[in-house]
């Protein structure tokens, strides 16, 4: 017999944020909740400069903490745009430590140097584009980035060389809608009848039109041999009012899964829930809508350093996110990109969540904890790899049914090292020698 609190700890996945939260903000504290839940008024006061920060904290946003808002600005490789939602979310009395306020509001104190082995197109995604806007990597999937806009931009973003815009850093060439492309897009796909699974991302679907949303929608589902499409947003973790109000969205949505049922077709919908601090009521309510109307909904959430990786945190999310009819799908290790070394965990770190995750609730409910392999090899199991020298953090891997013959590594952040591991990786020439000697024990 366990005792009441043993109860209510093991029951705390169903429990949801439901205060008006908002009204803890000095600028938002007149907000009344109908305002708040409106999907226009989330888009119209998105904090999308440092300024706004201080200017709708006031008095609660310590000096110091500005202040490295604003140096972390001169960093990241990403710009700020956060939904009012999620930054009310944020513990203001602790920031640097908040697992959202990490994600969206970079501050320099967080940051490290960048990996030696660190890509901006770290998936390659760019290397397997036979045509813009399209990657081909699997024989029968494609990921299709119609947009590179999206409603916040985050901090450990895989594709921040072309989302979140220029920035101190790094000029961008970011793009919008442009039907052209889509139609070349959709004529690559018809002249490859192997393809059945397209993956409509970017950027995010949440800022397509209806319009584009029916136009993309049903362009893909005429094509015969595409069976299944994925659109992929953020959108229900930071911003479900879009959900509950903008009917003209939703509506195009249900349409094209309508319209896919009609041809035996399948359209889903996958999310990124990465915390259960982004869970509250208005995620439920925004899944019960969804789930109401028959879309499937799965979560691919990223493993990241001070977010999730801890085993109580990423069961708490596993439960959470099931109990909301959200099927957990995948967990990825944090992609090698420039400006997210402090996100970063070990492939240790991964394995060992996996299995002290595996076992807290159904199978179909379990995420797959997957390394998605620099260089383009695709995703692959966390525990996969051919040889791993944990000590010096080299993975090396292969992907036979994706690019056969070729071996991909992967490397743990050189700060999770021994001071030892780390002096060595500060030499070149060692470094290029423990590489070449892991891939030849990998052979």
């Amino acid at each position: 017999m366990t005792d009441d609190h043993s109860k209510i700890r093991e029951l705390e996945h169903r429990n949801f944020r439901n205060d008006d939260f908002w009204k803890e903000i000095p600028g938002w504290s007149a907000v009344t909740r109908g305002e708040f839940a409106d999907h226009k008024w989330q888009m119209k006061h998105s904090i999308r400069k440092v300024e706004q920060v201080r200017k709708i904290l006031g008095s609660r946003l310590a000096e110091k903490d500005f202040n490295d808002i604003l140096e972390g600005q001169k960093i990241t490789p990403m710009n700020i745009r956060i939904t009012p939602y999620i930054f009310a979310l944020i513990d203001w009395e602790n920031p640097l430590d908040d697992p959202l306020r990490k994600q969206f509001l970079p501050m320099a104190s967080q940051f490290l140097p960048d990996h030696p082995m660190y890509l901006a197109d770290s998936l390659s995604e760019d290397d397997d584009s036979p045509v813009p806007m399209l990657t081909h990597r699997y024989p029968d999937k494609v990921l299709f980035l119609p947009t590179t806009i999206c409603p916040v931009y985050c901090s450990y973003c895989t594709r921040s060389r072309i989302i979140g815009g220029s920035t101190e850093t790094i000029e961008k060439e970011t793009y919008g809608a442009n039907q052209k492309k889509w139609d070349d897009v959709f004529e690559y796909l018809l002249q490859h009848p192997m393809i059945e699974d397209v993956v409509i991302s970017g950027g995010d679907a949440f800022m397509l039109t209806p319009a584009q949303i029916r136009y993309i929608g049903e362009n893909l589902l005429k094509i015969p041999h595409i069976r299944r499409i994925r659109l992929a947003t953020k959108g229900i973790a930071i911003f479900p009012q879009k959900i509950l109000t903008d009917d003209a969205w939703f509506d195009a949505v249900k349409h094209i899964h309508k319209f896919g049922k009609a041809f035996g077709k399948q359209v889903v919908i996958h999310t990124h829930f990465s915390c259960s601090r982004e869970i509250t009521k208005w995620s439920q309510m925004a899944m019960d809508k969804i789930f109401q109307a028959g879309i499937i909904v799965r979560n691919q959430a990223v493993l990241q350093n001070g977010v999730n990786n801890h085993v109580d945190e990423m069961v708490l999310l596993t439960r959470q996110v099931g109990f909301l009819n959200i099927q957990p799908y995948y967990v990825y290790m944090h992609d090698m990109v420039p400006g997210c070394e402090h996100f970063r965990t070990t492939l240790r770190e991964g394995v060992e969540l996996e299995k002290a995750v595996r076992g807290t609730t159904a199978g179909f409910n379990t995420p797959t904890f997957v390394c998605d392999l620099p260089g383009g090899g695709g995703k692959r199991h966390v525990a996969s790899y051919e040889y791993y020298d944990e000590e010096n953090g080299i993975s090396v891997w292969k992907a036979p049914h994706v690019k056969p013959g070729e071996l991909f590594t992967y490397f743990d952040p050189i700060g999770k090292l021994s001071p030892e591991a780390q002096q060595r990786w500060g030499d070149e020439k060692i470094r290029k020698a423990m590489i070449d000697e892991a891939i030849k024990k990998a052979r």
